[in-house]
């Protein structure tokens, strides 16, 4: 559950304890939109005061608004939280593709066939899943993308089931034969990649 989530990734953030297995490392991927979930937080925060002084003659109205307010403020932190606190991670086990609160895709070292800096800046609005109009699942791609850009690419040793939060054709269980996301650091990731993929 999303709400869940929110206080996960803020007691996480207090005891510094990202989402990230042992032995693994954490890439980050929220420089893009940082500014703007601060922004937002900053405006959550001020707004409390400010409507508390306009109804604050009627008690039931201003406890009300100030619980919203609390609620509101709670969760965007908790939101820039789980940017902070759920990084995309390399480890023992493979990697974990992540973005926010719910999207978590986990590829394991067997399922990798290469990983690789690409840098690709598509149109607004354009779809999380391309690709595949030859009917082969094989050439379908997962796009997770940061302000319409990805600049790392993990091609799929076989058409391999990946499962996002909501339905189809956004969500839901999708086959895919690549994954291609945003990371902060990409030639970081690449180097952390590097060691798994050679002992394959």
């Amino acid at each position: 559950m999303p709400e869940l989530r929110i206080y996960e990734s803020i007691a996480r953030l207090v005891v510094r304890r990202p989402a990230v297995e042992t032995g693994g490392s954490g890439f980050s991927y929220h420089r893009p939109v940082l500014t703007v979930l601060v922004v937002f937080i900053v405006l959550s925060a001020v707004e409390i005061p400010f409507i508390d002084l306009i109804v604050h003659r009627w008690p039931a109205v201003r406890i009300g608004f100030l619980v919203l307010g609390i609620w509101g403020l709670t969760w965007m932190v908790g939101f820039l939280a789980a940017f902070l606190v759920r990084p995309h991670a390399v480890g023992p086990t493979g990697i974990r593709v992540r973005s926010g609160l719910e999207i978590d895709v986990p590829l394991g070292w067997d399922e990798i066939a290469s990983v690789a800096v690409d840098h690709r800046v598509d149109e607004p609005k354009s779809p999380r899943f391309v690709g595949g109009d030859d009917g082969s699942d094989a050439t379908r791609t997962l796009v997770l993308r940061m302000q319409d850009a990805t600049n790392v690419e993990i091609v799929l040793e076989r058409p391999t089931a990946v499962t996002l939060p909501g339905r189809a054709p956004r969500g839901g269980t999708q086959v895919v034969g690549a994954v291609q996301f945003w990371t902060d650091d990409p030639r970081g990731l690449l180097a952390a990649v590097r060691p798994y993929l050679m002992e394959e």
